[in-house]
């Protein structure tokens, strides 16, 4: 029976090809996600091609909503320089505790949630020691071809200070199931060194002469991996594999535990899609030795294999291409299909990645391989390539000291990393090695940049810092304030670290100042920058002094109001600033001298202006006050009071009164005397009556010069009878007279 395997391995690609593209979080420390349970682990991320799990259980502390913890879990070193670049961790004490950087000593778990594995008779047996805490991992599977591997690194914080010790940290990877060269395995060890029978431990592998040195790598300070792990050691990349019979049911034990105590953790790292069965496998090959390569720059090999057992014939295999990169246009065209010709077992292709000058970030080339197993079963096998952007390479310039100051100090940089040879650029004049010559002209530091591009256009930035470091020095520089207004003012200066009989040398005000002398003061100067040079018998230094004067007067008046109605009072306060004495002049005959800023108060009937002289020394300063008088008075002609010799008018006209004769009976019948009734007014402008009846209701109402009420309501005669007047005069601006009375009609 055939079976498609094509969506196995799905989530582990995109997992690792996630941590590809977000690999600039982290650059030189393994990850760990302990987020996913240990059938997800088996199943995604440990199972290569040729294989199916089921039946997994586990034996170890997992992630729980108290503790995030766990002994297996999911790591990614694709951005460090640890050689297995992602898969499954094992661990005795919890994943997170492998992460580097190597700066613990010996890091100590004492995690309470470790599982005690003390009675596991295979642990015991290969432990030569005490099992104590740690990880089990086991499952069935079935095999489509005739032989089972996969890859790992064990790693420990045992090492070296505890290697060899009774504290022989173990693991082992146990086999049970049919041996096709007949019988069975039974718990049989595949955690062995290489054509052995010795199973991998602390004690086996480590630092010694006789402890299989050449499988051992020391981690000490981050040694052989930076800052990507803690432990203190590991082994090379090993191989586990065993012959199988295609389609039987197998069972594996992956265990691990502490020996003789409950700390200094120890972990097997199992490298993803390694535990596989034969097949046509694709894998990638780059000069960085990763899964990577450079745009324009480095090719990769896509290299194809299939067991030797089948090399007999011709082969023809078919693959597909997947990914975000596209052939063509990001890379050249590959053959396919391939073809195994007899008696090989393996078939290169070559991708040139392209540079298409776009900032994109990584892109993927998939090749997907499909191949039917000795057991009649389809199985795809994947083989991944990143296509990155061009990059950064180190560049390191020289930073040299001189004595004095120099136009032509030599400076270089070294660039390493990328792809030579290299060109090298300085932004001094533009020179082209990888050596230039730059100046520096005063005591510091200078910097210079150098770029760099590698044959592939991958380039790198540094800062050569030329610093001047010359024992003459201006030592003090001291100024003396000159007057308010007279040069007499004074500069001096001293060095030290003199060689030989220096010169001096003061000039100013400004660079080529009239003032100069070759002496140490310089004296009867004004304000301004003066400049100090010494000179020895190896260099010459410069610096500047700013001399500053006393403040110069300044006069200023504040008047309590500068105009007014004659006779006016005005008060005077003397503001001015930086003066010893002044002098108000008020006019002839009225002079004040005094050293005091008191105010003076005058009163004025015309126009006039006063006079303020603020003196410091040889220094004044003046300011003038105006005093403007006006004849104030009502200018309004129509008022009672009305000046004609008033210029300004100061509120105070007064208007009559408005008044009026109010009639208390009128006869409108006709014989035109007395016909309307109306008011007689003086002094009103308007004037508004309001009639009313007996009962209140209005009869008449109007607002005019003279309004009347003709003896009517609605056009038809009013009765005969009392009624009731309101009336407003309104006279000149605005002021009113109201009243009220009765009137009779008559008629």
């Amino acid at each position: 029976m055939k079976k498609t395997l094509q969506n196995m391995k799905l989530f582990s690609s995109l997992l690792v090809l996630f941590t590809l593209v977000v690999s600039t979080v982290s650059f030189s420390q393994i990850t760990v996600q302990n987020t996913l349970s240990p059938s997800n682990l088996v199943q995604n991320v440990l199972l290569g091609t040729g294989v199916t799990a089921t039946n997994i259980t586990y034996n170890g502390s997992v992630p729980n909503a108290q503790s995030v913890q766990g002994n297996v879990t999911f790591f990614n070193a694709s951005s460090t320089t640890f050689p297995i670049s992602s898969g499954v961790l094992l661990t005795t004490g919890n994943g997170i505790a492998a992460i580097g950087p190597n700066n613990s000593g010996s890091f100590t778990n004492n995690s309470p949630a470790t599982p005690d594995v003390s009675s596991d008779p295979q642990l015991n047996a290969i432990a030569n020691g005490s099992p104590t805490n740690g990880a089990i991992l086991e499952f069935d599977f079935i095999p489509t071809g005739d032989t089972i591997s996969f890859r790992y690194v064990f790693g420990s914080d045992e090492y070296p200070e505890f290697s060899p010790s009774s504290y022989n940290d173990a693991f082992g990877f146990f086999l049970t199931g049919p041996n096709p060269l007949g019988g069975n395995y039974t718990n049989t060890n595949l955690a062995l060194i290489p054509g052995t029978s010795t199973p991998v431990t602390i004690n086996n592998v480590g630092p010694g002469v006789s402890q299989n040195p050449a499988y051992y790598v020391s981690n000490v300070s981050g040694v052989a991996y930076g800052t990507a792990i803690q432990y203190d050691g590991t082994t090379v990349v090993l191989t586990s594999k065993a012959a199988v019979i295609c389609g039987q049911t197998y069972h594996i034990k992956l265990a691990i535990s502490n020996v003789g105590d409950e700390a200094y953790d120890s972990g097997v790292f199992l490298e993803a899609e390694s535990f596989s069965s034969d097949a046509v496998n694709v894998t990638v090959a780059t000069v960085s030795g990763d899964t990577t390569v450079i745009e324009n720059c480095t090719d990769a090999q896509f290299i194809f294999t299939r067991p030797v057992s089948a090399t007999g014939d011709t082969l023809i295999v078919n693959y597909t291409i997947g990914g975000t990169a596209t052939q063509g246009t990001d890379y050249n065209n590959l053959t396919n299909p391939i073809t195994f010709l007899p008696g090989e077992d393996s078939v290169v292709l070559t991708l040139t990645p392209f540079n298409d000058g776009i900032t994109e970030g990584p892109e993927t080339v998939i090749i997907t391989v499909f191949t039917i197993s000795p057991c009649g079963d389809t199985i795809v096998t994947v083989g991944t390539l990143v296509i990155l952007d061009q990059f950064t390479i180190p560049v390191n310039a020289t930073n040299p000291t001189v004595l004095c100051a120099n136009d032509s100090v030599l400076v270089s940089a070294t660039a390493s990393g990328g792809f030579p040879p290299y060109t090298y650029t300085w932004t001094y004049l533009n020179q082209v090695n990888d050596t230039a010559y730059v100046p520096i002209t005063q005591n510091g530091t200078i910097p210079y940049v150098v770029n760099v591009v590698d044959q592939c256009g991958n380039s790198g930035t540094d800062t050569s810092y030329v610093t001047m470091n010359q024992t003459l020095a201006i030592d003090t520089m001291i100024q003396y304030m000159a007057s308010a207004c007279s040069p007499d003012g004074a500069v001096s200066g001293s060095g030290i670290g003199m060689t030989g009989q220096p010169l001096y040398l003061w000039q100013g005000p400004g660079i080529n100042g009239p003032n100069t002398i070759n002496a140490t003061v310089l004296q009867n100067i004004g304000p301004g920058w003066y400049y100090f040079t010494i000179t020895d018998n190896v260099c010459s230094v410069q610096d500047s002094i700013l001399l500053t004067s006393e403040p110069a007067p300044i006069a200023q008046i504040s008047p309590s109001s500068s105009s007014g109605c004659n006779p006016y009072t005005v008060t005077f306060t003397n503001n001015s600033q930086n003066a010893t004495s002044y002098v108000w002049d008020f006019g002839p005959g009225d002079v004040v001298n005094t050293t005091n800023t008191s105010s003076q108060t005058r009163t004025y009937t015309v126009n006039d202006q006063v006079m303020l002289i603020a003196i410091n020394g040889p220094c004044r300063d003046t300011a003038y006050a105006s005093i403007t008088i006006s004849n104030c008075g009502c200018t309004d002609g129509d008022a009672d009071n009305y000046d004609p010799n008033a210029t300004v008018d100061d509120g105070s006209c007064e208007y009559p009164e408005p008044s009026a004769i109010i009639p208390n009976i009128f006869t409108p019948n006709g014989d035109k005397d007395n016909d309307v009734y109306m008011l007689t007014t003086v002094n009103t402008v308007s004037v508004t009556l309001t009639i009313t009846n007996r009962w209140g209701n209005k009869v008449f109402e109007g607002t005019a010069a003279a309004p009347f009420w003709d003896g009517k309501i609605n056009g038809n005669p009013a009765v005969d009878g009392i009624y009731f007047l309101q009336y407003t005069l309104t006279g000149l601006k605005n002021k009113e007279v109201k009243g009220q009375q009765f009137i009779q009609l008559v008629r």
